[in-house]
C-alpha cells in the first residue's frame, strides 16, 4: 500500500507503506464560501413543533457520513466524520465541533494505518465542505497530534473528497497546517459503500 491515500504514489517504502492511513475533508478559512441554500437539504430546515411553536434554528453547518473511496486495487480506504458548527457559533466556524476518522488498509482487513480526532474547523458552502481536525489516536506515532484538513462535495450519489496532504504523499503531523484547509475533491466515493452530508452554511455577509 502507499504512504497516503492517493492512488499515484507507490513508491514508499513498506515500513512507510503500512503507515499510510489518511483521510477526511477541509478549504481555506479566508476564502470566499457560497451561501448555501436549504433547499439543497430540506429536511434540515427549521421546522415548526406539534404545537405551532417555532423549533430551535437548525445548526449552522455540518458534514457526516461515512463511505470508501473508489481504487482499482484492492486498497480499503475510508472516511468518516461528524462534524457540526452550532447555529450560535455561525460566525465563527473554528468553534465547530465533532470527529474524524480514516483507514487505509493494503486490502479489507488486511495491513495499513488508521487515524482518528477532534474536528476544529468547518465550513460549508452548497453542497461542498471543508473541515480540519487534530489527531488524537493513530497507529502512526509520527502524526498524533497533528493538523489534518479535509473536503467533501456531496453529489447525492458517487460523492467527492480531499484531504490536505494529496500534493505531497501523506500526512506528516504538522501542527502549522491552517484551520479549514485542504485540497480539491479529486477522489471519488466507491459506490454502495455509503455517502455524505453537507448541511450547507448560511454566511453571515455583513449589512453595512
Amino acid at each position: 500500500m502507499s504512504r497516503t491515500t492517493s492512488p499515484r504514489n507507490r513508491n514508499y517504502p513498506r515500513a512507510i507503506a503500512v503507515g499510510a492511513a489518511l483521510i477526511l475533508t477541509a478549504g481555506a478559512v479566508g476564502v470566499a464560501v457560497a451561501s448555501g441554500d436549504d433547499a439543497a437539504h430540506p429536511g434540515k430546515a427549521r421546522s415548526a413543533s406539534p404545537t405551532g411553536a417555532e423549533a430551535e434554528p437548525r445548526e449552522a453547518a455540518a458534514l457526516t457520513g461515512s463511505a470508501k473511496m473508489y481504487r482499482k486495487t484492492t486498497e480499503d480506504v475510508t472516511f468518516t466524520f461528524d462534524a457540526h458548527l452550532a447555529a450560535k457559533n455561525n460566525g465563527d466556524p473554528s468553534k465547530a465541533t465533532g470527529t474524524f476518522h480514516f483507514v487505509h488498509l493494503d486490502k479489507p482487513g488486511g495491513e495499513g494505518g488508521w487515524a482518528k480526532g477532534r474536528i476544529d474547523c468547518l465550513m460549508t458552502g452548497g453542497k461542498v465542505a471543508t473541515a480540519t481536525g487534530i489527531i488524537t489516536d493513530t497507529n502512526l506515532k509520527e502524526i498524533k497530534g497533528g493538523r489534518v484538513g479535509f473536503t467533501v462535495h456531496d453529489q447525492g450519489k458517487q460523492d467527492r473528497v480531499g484531504y490536505s496532504w494529496a500534493a505531497v504523499g501523506g500526512p506528516d503531523g504538522t501542527k502549522k497546517l491552517p484551520k479549514c484547509t485542504s485540497s480539491a475533491p479529486h477522489e471519488k466515493v466507491k459506490k454502495g459503500t455509503g455517502d455524505f452530508d453537507v448541511v450547507p452554511w448560511k454566511v453571515p455577509y455583513p449589512t453595512q
